[in-house]
């Protein structure tokens, strides 16, 4: 017992800041007193109220990178509000194939998940899987990765096998990128890919693919209408209109939707009918330009079996507030005016909302 008041006073204050750094702390108030629980819980019953008739798929992307507590069980009420939101009827957990393709379930829509599988978003292993899966309380129907060509352009012949072998659906993301640094590609450009330089590589992939004989999910440039991917809009000639292809249209888009068609050609041209092609954008983009706008990279639907979106709330807790229905509102109506294509959720989430930061321990005396 310290007996000296004194001392007391020059300890006490010391104490408590050493409790307020170490001790587990609890979310303060979200923005408008709204948390991830009831983000995610407003999401799914927006999805299940009849507004958006089209979407027939909806995967999350659980993943904490960069401290973006995005993960489904960031928390306890956000883990408990996503095992009840996909617990019914509604969350679709076999996929419904039709001559090779994926075609939309009979009700409800496809329960799927980028199930955390590193930071290179390619470690496929069935640890990964099944602990997304106990989380989620519910089986997934295709399983979301990441295939980089890194120094070169590879068929993921065993993580394809793995997740069939599990009885889900293998979901290529094609990421023509050597690393992942910021800015242009040194080697995958769009040019090239138009110009033919990687086919026979591309050729060798989708013989392999088809090999494969299973139903295979496969996109092309992920989100192309961001400016955070070599391949986009932005990095292939944003919006001039002199550089190539058709003098009325904006080269980056051009660009992006010829270089798609290329990719699905060669595959066609080898036999991988197995391949349901997704064109997957970004809900809100960047930059926000005329020449940037979906339509314009929208490659036709010959080439396009499902279109895909990307809808994020705030991934870290000090970014704006928007719910998940205010941003699919935006996008949606753009997407079935273009095309007839059921619509796929195929990333969402949201951090953990007004996350306390630990308070610095600074000297009070």
């Amino acid at each position: 017992m310290i007996e000296d008041k004194g001392v007391l006073v020059l300890v006490l204050p010391l104490v408590l800041a050493l409790l307020l750094l170490f001790l587990p702390l609890p979310l303060a108030a979200a923005p408008y007193g709204v948390d991830k629980a009831v983000w995610l819980e407003r999401a799914f019953l927006a999805l299940e109220s009849g507004r958006y008739p089209r979407v027939a798929a909806v995967s999350w992307w659980h993943e904490n990178f960069d401290s973006s507590l995005l993960r489904i069980d960031s928390s306890r009420s956000s883990l408990q509000a996503y095992r009840e939101a996909v617990a019914g009827s509604s969350a679709v957990s076999r996929a419904r194939v039709v001559s090779g393709r994926l075609a939309v379930p009979e009700r409800g829509f496809y329960h799927a998940a980028f199930p955390d599988l590193g930071g290179t978003e390619d470690m496929v292993d069935a640890r990964r899987i099944h602990e997304f899966e106990r989380l989620a309380g519910k089986p997934l129907a295709w399983i979301y990765f990441s295939n980089n060509w890194y120094d070169r352009i590879r068929f993921p012949v065993n993580e394809v096998a793995l997740i069939n072998n599990l009885g889900k659906l293998p979901f290529i993301r094609m990421m023509p990128r050597s690393g992942f640094e910021e800015g242009p590609d040194p080697v995958y450009d769009l040019q090239a890919i138009i110009d033919g330089d990687f086919d026979e590589a591309l050729s060798r992939w989708a013989r392999d693919a088809a090999a494969t004989g299973i139903p295979l999910l496969v996109e092309f440039g992920t989100e192309m209408n961001g400016d955070w991917f070599p391949w986009s809009g932005w990095y292939n000639g944003a919006g001039e209109t002199r550089g190539y292809g058709d003098p009325a249209l904006a080269d980056g888009p051009e660009r992006f939707r010829d270089a798609y068609r290329h990719v699905v050609d060669i595959c066609d041209a080898q036999g991988a009918h197995n391949i349901t092609w997704f064109f997957h954008v970004d809900a809100e983009g960047s930059p926000r330009a005329s020449w940037n706008r979906v339509e314009n990279y929208y490659p036709g639907d010959e080439y396009v079996d499902w279109v895909g979106v990307s809808v994020y709330g705030p991934q870290e807790a000090d970014e704006d507030y928007r719910e998940f229905s205010d941003i699919l509102d935006e996008i949606y109506p753009r997407l079935v005016e273009l095309t007839d294509r059921p619509v796929a959720i195929l990333e969402f989430a949201v951090t953990e909302l007004g996350q306390r930061r630990r308070l610095p321990l600074v000297p009070v005396w």
